[in-house]
């Protein structure tokens, strides 16, 4: 089909929806979950959609996207929460510490982020894994930087490839890409990724900055953790909890390759390994397995899990709105219009969501907001070229939108605080190791759908 004026109107109102979003964000300091509504509200608007309709279909987005995404993250988040206060992630911490020496010690940590940030938020795992990163620095005699930043790799490229994590599940919900499949490519691209920007990008940068860590904060991190692992579940225990929604989710992608429709078994990894009950079986057993066998109260498991909630009501919301800008975007048929501007041009699809995802996290700061903005945008492009890898095609959005974290990101200023960095400092390590993750991930996105 040829492209018309009214085509170019739509990609203009998707413009000017995307640039309400940026500015509200930026300029105004508008929160993200207003920002998301307003700018839904232009392109609908702007489109031509009757104003009642524009309403309806936000309503719609809004909630199709919190009743799959909205509940996988509150289930992964109480396993993180028990999985932290039960001295799991202490456990974790300290076994592969004891197995590595000096010199693997930043193999280590990344392996250690890498677990703990399963089931983690990014933030969450930065505050758990910082007291081992100043102790490790401190015994070492090496720089933060040669320990820490592995550490954050580790953390990020999880946080960006890997279900169940909030990113990866909405690119995956909006392309209608199958969930094994993007975990199975996720974890395949995540190691060859982290190796180049943590512990070697670590090596080489940590040799040339040098941070001093805040010594109040050394100071604070510097106490008795043996209470903690006295009544921490074993290792095996801690990692077999921890890996049971990835190894459900994916034993179903293997049924569904492997076996046929109507056998048995394929039918129970079916139910076993659809990502709601594969969560939900693991929250059960760490309930058992982080809390009561580890001597808490019936009541102070159910307090933990009601608590892990209240920090993510916001992103949460986030989310649920940028579903109903998915919506607003499809409805208008503004993804149509980019749909045949891809197809008639040269660009791949999967560079073309990487690029949209990173041209949104540099302006507004948010890998949420990226994600989310460019998963909308390339859900009806995907679906009107045929070809399109879509398990990869969310994995390259997700890996545009940890590109080039700066000063209008919380996580920038949360590492160079805890590392005791200037700014110029935090962008050569923290800013350029994201870029690193976000680059050589698609490039290895990239080299296996050409493979496939």
């Amino acid at each position: 089909m040829s492209w018309t004026t009214g085509d170019t109107w739509l990609v203009v109102a998707a413009l000017a929806g995307i640039a309400a979003i940026v500015v509200l964000i930026t300029a105004f300091k508008v929160h993200a979950f207003l920002a998301m509504i307003l700018g839904s509200g232009v392109v609908g608007l702007a489109s031509g959609l009757r104003a009642p309709d524009v309403i309806k279909q936000f309503e719609t987005g809004f909630g199709n996207t919190l009743g799959s995404v909205g509940i996988l993250i509150g289930l992964g988040t109480m396993l993180g929460r028990l999985l932290a206060d039960s001295g799991g992630a202490d456990r974790i911490v300290t076994t592969i510490l004891g197995w590595a020496g000096e010199r693997r010690l930043p193999w280590a940590m990344t392996l250690i982020a890498m677990i703990i940030g399963i089931p983690l938020f990014f933030e969450v795992g930065v505050v758990l894994l910082m007291p081992v990163i100043l102790l490790m620095t401190k015994r070492s005699g090496s720089s933060i930087v040669r320990v820490g930043i592995p550490a954050l790799a580790g953390l990020s490229v999880m946080h960006g490839l890997v279900p169940p994590h909030p990113g990866p599940l909405i690119a995956v919900d909006a392309l209608k890409a199958d969930l094994g499949q993007t975990m199975a490519f996720g974890l395949l691209i995540a190691f060859p990724t982290v190796i180049v920007a943590g512990p070697l990008f670590g090596a080489w940068i940590g040799a040339r900055v040098r941070p001093e860590p805040p010594a109040a904060l050394a100071a604070q991190f510097a106490r008795d953790r043996s209470d903690a692992l006295d009544r921490a579940p074993s290792f095996a225990v801690t990692l077999a909890t921890v890996l049971l929604p990835v190894a459900l989710m994916l034993c179903k992608a293997l049924a569904d390759v492997a076996l046929a429709r109507i056998a048995p078994v394929r039918a129970t990894m079916d139910f076993l390994g659809a990502p709601l009950m594969a969560l939900l079986l693991a929250v059960i057993v760490a309930m058992f397995s982080f809390g009561y066998l580890r001597g808490f109260s019936r009541k102070a498991v159910s307090d933990l899990l009601g608590s892990s909630l209240a920090p993510i009501a916001s992103i949460v919301l986030i989310i649920g709105a940028g579903g109903g800008f998915k919506q607003m975007l499809i409805a208008s048929g503004i993804g149509d219009a980019i749909g045949k501007a891809a197809a008639g041009g040269a660009i791949s699809p999967l560079v073309l969501g990487w690029l949209i995802a990173v041209g949104i996290r540099l302006a507004t700061g948010s890998a949420t907001v990226a994600t989310v903005t460019a998963s909308g945008l390339m859900a009806p492009v995907a679906a009107g070229i045929p070809g399109v890898h879509l398990p990869l095609l969310a994995l390259a959005i997700g890996a545009g939108s940890l590109f080039f974290s700066h000063v209008n990101d919380a996580g920038f200023w949360l590492v160079k605080e805890y590392f005791g960095m200037s700014v110029g400092e935090t962008i050569k390590t923290w800013s350029v190791m994201e870029t690193l993750l976000s680059v050589v991930g698609l490039v290895f996105i990239l080299v296996i759908n050409l493979v496939l």
